[in-house]
């Protein structure tokens, strides 16, 4: 990238300089993985969890949706916070009580109250992950810009695909309390980290004295409210759920009283005019359809493994850590270096064909694939992941208007967390869909007395014939009915992977629409081949 001078710390930084920046970076690496791997540990093990704490699965439900909730609650208003607060008071005690929470639910069985605690530890884990961004560009030189977001953005592939395999190891040798007590070990060395890489800011009294409370409550209670709504809608049965349908009108209703309360405060917090620039606005639809097309890697291969192989966790996670999250060691690197030497709409072009190519490889599923069977995916989906959120932030970062820096963060936040949870639902309801109406029509095809189907049963019949005669006729029937529901499961997620792949289809469409950012520090300083590439696509290179 072009080179420029220090120290001016970047369009968005208003805090000083950190006076150790590897202790910056290092909050940054702790903050961003320690809130995805909780979220991801938290739903990957919730039958365990289910088991340990005696909860049905109702119960287990709401849990998960109290804790993912509360951190789309808080998630939007953090980078306002910590332009407010400084960085050190919205990470550093938090992240304290964050571990003495995370000690003490283990020992909850009162379920109100574990529900209850549940939503504190959300909240605080809603801080991280935004407030750990805004150390980069308020607090590090822009050097270090590049490197340290691609350890944030990495963090989401590098979760999912080593999420399944810790939360085996916690289970079968540790014991199930330590998918909660691994924060205790965390988040205080992040509190520290953070106290030793950012300086010491004072309260930004003037603005908050501004502050845009209802603005900011209106918006992180709408958007989690629709998104208990949709994550409880494929189990209550949508539509049919007051319920769900209560959840769901709220929110609208809450966001509607956000964009009302915004045209109308004197210094709006999060007004929507941010978006109306053409790149940022674009850029915002990219994280979206990011966050959906790479659900064949966080739902799909992993879910597929668990329904249809049956296997556990820790078996299907190997796949996704050595084929998945290691390569990503290698992947990342090389993205840096593609950002410096090449625009990042090709980056951008290359990761999402890498995630079309995976997807379009998936819908080729059959149910004798094993776990093997999905390495080239998991491979694939590893470099989409390693090529795409970097550049997507960068293009952001080079569109964003510095003066609305804290509505511009607040937007990446929803897109980010509010679109993966409400993606997951969504996904959820598509593949319990798709399998219905495929069993629906396999089960036409299964007429009572056809010669097919009674040849089948005979066959299941006499094989269970030696174990008993007299329950062998309705074993052959229930087998075959379990046969054809694993048939509409593999067809599901054939569905699911082609939605996957459309939405990376039409990713690429909306990357043609965005326009060369303006000159900045993240400009790529072409050579040899790129230059060349740039000049036959009729580009003007400095």
């Amino acid at each position: 990238m072009a080179e420029n001078d220090d120290a001016g710390h970047g369009p968005l930084s208003r805090g000083g300089i950190a006076p150790q920046p590897l202790f910056a970076v290092a909050a940054v690496l702790l903050g961003s993985f320690l809130a995805n791997f909780d979220s991801r540990l938290t739903t990957v093990g919730l039958p365990d969890l289910r088991g340990a704490f005696s909860l049905s699965f109702d119960e287990g439900a709401w849990l998960s949706t109290a804790g993912i909730g509360s951190q789309i609650l808080i998630a939007p208003a953090v980078a306002w916070l910590a332009t407010v607060f400084g960085l050190r008071r919205v990470l550093g005690i938090p992240s304290l009580v964050y571990a003495a929470v995370s000690l003490i639910i283990p020992f909850v069985h009162d379920y109100p109250t574990l529900l209850a605690l549940s939503v504190v530890h959300g909240l605080l884990l809603g801080t991280f992950v935004p407030a750990t961004l805004m150390i980069v560009l308020r607090n590090l030189p822009i050097r270090w810009w590049v490197p340290a977001i691609s350890l944030y953005s990495i963090r989401v592939g590098f979760a999912l695909d080593t999420s399944s395999s810790l939360v085996g190891f916690y289970v079968d040798h540790l014991g199930w309390q330590w998918l909660y007590w691994q924060s205790v070990v965390i988040a205080p060395l992040m509190g520290l980290m953070v106290y030793l890489g950012t300086p010491s800011e004072p309260m930004n009294r003037a603005l908050l004295r501004e502050a845009d409370w209802g603005g900011m409550l209106l918006l992180g209670a709408a958007v989690s409210m629709i998104y208990a709504g949709l994550d409880q809608g494929n189990r209550l049965d949508w539509l049919g759920s007051g319920t769900v349908m209560a959840l769901l009108v709220s929110g609208v209703v809450l966001f509607a009283g956000f964009l009302v309360n915004e045209s109308l405060v004197r210094q709006p917090w999060a007004h929507v005019n941010v978006l109306f620039s053409r790149n940022v606005g674009l850029g915002l639809v990219l994280i979206l359809l990011y966050t959906l097309t790479s659900l064949s890697n966080s739902s799909l291969v992993p879910n597929f493994l668990g329904n249809v192989v049956l296997l556990r966790p820790e078996q299907s996670g190997m796949l996704l850590l050595t084929y998945g999250a290691l390569p990503m060691f290698v992947l990342v690197p090389i993205s840096i270096w593609l950002l410096r030497h090449f625009d990042t709409r090709f980056v951008v072009v290359l990761g999402f064909a890498c995630f079309a190519a995976a997807n379009l490889w998936g819908t080729q599923l059959s149910h004798v694939w094993a776990r093997e069977d999905f390495t080239g995916i998991v491979l694939l989906q590893a470099i989409g992941q390693s090529l795409l959120l970097l550049p997507i932030i960068i293009t952001l970062l080079s569109n964003a208007d510095p003066s609305r820096a804290t509505s511009f963060a607040a937007y990446i936040q929803i897109m980010r967390l509010g679109g993966a949870e409400i993606g997951i639902a969504l996904m959820g309801t598509w593949l319990r869909v798709r399998e219905q109406v495929h069993s629906f029509y396999l089960g036409q095809n299964l007429v009572v007395g056809d010669a097919d189907v009674v040849g089948r049963l005979k066959q299941l019949a006499d094989y269970f014939a030696a174990h008993g005669t007299g329950l062998a006729q309705a074993r052959a029937v229930g087998t075959l009915a379990d046969l054809v529901q694993r048939e509409a499961n593999v067809l599901a997620y054939i569905d699911g992977f082609w939605l996957c792949f459309w939405l990376a289809i039409a990713a690429l469409g909306v990357v043609a629409l965005i326009t060369r950012a303006r000159p900045g520090p993240f400009t790529p300083a072409p050579f040899g081949f790129a230059k060349l590439l740039l000049r036959k696509c009729g580009a003007q290179v400095n």
